[in-house]
């Protein structure tokens, strides 16, 4: 499965940059008193956690109908879960985690919130073989490999980012959330909507799709991932090679699509991303000086971290160290012109 092309706007590229997003530092206030009608918890932290670190790659795009960020600091998220629609807003204060949670799903959401925040991740398992990557570990303590334990809201958003600009993608998400959606429970932030449920995304019309600047072999393959997405969904609680097989038996999935998938939904941090326009060359670069690198040349280059390998991917894209452009920035396409 091929990977993206380059973006327009490369600070939004989740591969690109490593999936950090901005969050705000919260004010120094008291912790704030849960709304009406919101459950919620308080997880405390033995560890540093940075949220924009930790919950960055789950957003496409900064205009992500699905995620927020706001001023007091908080992580917004509207997810669909196995027991329906749900918001949950998460905010880092003093050494604690406080959350809330809105709508059907917001017990599952909160239950799930330590896998989300990387209580199953192991970073001292990863052991620097390289100065790059020892001197950007120890810069992003906070740094935790999350796990949604929710497969279709990541495998959706990655096959439509087959083949294809970030900027196409992104806006080939927002529109479909937005037109087919429902707006999040609770007090979310203006704008915000839960995704499809499995039967919505089946039945999305054609035209639909070309509205949505979506091709019809990308369309094809969110469809028939949709028609059995509880087999898909019960990946998240397999082995990540053996979710990434499950996956795969979908048409249109691949290797890209699946690791992408897997490395949100599971939290795996051995399931490095293979088949990707950039990544080989970035690392390439960050390890070897070698921008003509391959996926066998990376996978070569990530052999000293395996069991980590995604980690270390990840640890070189938010090191900043790529490789100089030596083309222009791909334009992107725009079908429902035609």
């Amino acid at each position: 499965m091929a990977g993206r092309f380059a973006p327009r706007t490369p600070t939004t590229r989740t591969t690109y940059r490593g999936g950090h997003v901005p969050v705000p530092a919260p004010s120094p206030q008291p912790r704030p008193e849960p709304q009406a009608e919101a459950e919620a918890r308080v997880l405390e932290l033995g560890h540093d956690l940075d949220l924009g670190l930790t919950l960055g790659p789950l957003r496409r795009g900064p205009a992500d109908p699905t995620f927020r960020t706001t001023s007091d600091g908080s992580v917004w998220r509207a997810s669909r879960t196995p027991d329906g629609p749900g918001t949950l807003r998460v905010r880092v204060h003093v050494g604690a985690v406080a959350a809330e949670a809105w709508g059907p799903g917001a017990t599952w959401l909160l239950d799930g919130l330590p896998a989300l925040l990387g209580a199953d991740d192991e970073p001292d398992a990863f052991v620097p073989r390289h100065k790059l990557l020892a001197l950007t570990h120890r810069a992003r303590r906070g740094l935790r490999l999350t796990r949604t334990g929710l497969v279709m809201e990541s495998l959706i958003p990655s096959v439509l980012e087959q083949k294809v600009t970030t900027d196409e993608a992104y806006g080939s998400w927002r529109h479909l959330v937005r037109t087919h959606g429902e707006p999040a429970p609770g007090p979310a932030p203006d704008g915000m909507y839960v995704m499809p449920d499995a039967r919505t995304w089946a039945m999305i019309p054609s035209w639909e799709w070309h509205r949505a600047n979506v091709d019809g072999k990308r369309a094809a393959t969110v469809v028939r991932a949709a028609r059995v997405a509880r087999r898909m969904e019960e990946a998240a609680h397999m082995a990540p090679a053996d979710a990434r097989k499950r996956l795969e038996l979908i048409p249109g999935i691949g290797p890209w699509t699946s690791a992408e998938t897997v490395q949100r939904s599971n939290g795996a941090p051995d399931e490095v991303t293979t088949g990707d326009l950039h990544l080989p060359g970035i690392v390439g670069w960050a390890l070897a000086g070698d921008r003509a690198a391959d996926d066998a040349a990376m996978l070569e280059l990530l052999a000293p971290y395996e069991g980590q390998r995604h980690r270390a991917a990840r640890l070189i894209l938010l090191s900043g160290r790529v490789p100089p452009r030596r083309a222009p920035r791909l334009a992107p396409n725009n079908i429902t012109r035609l």
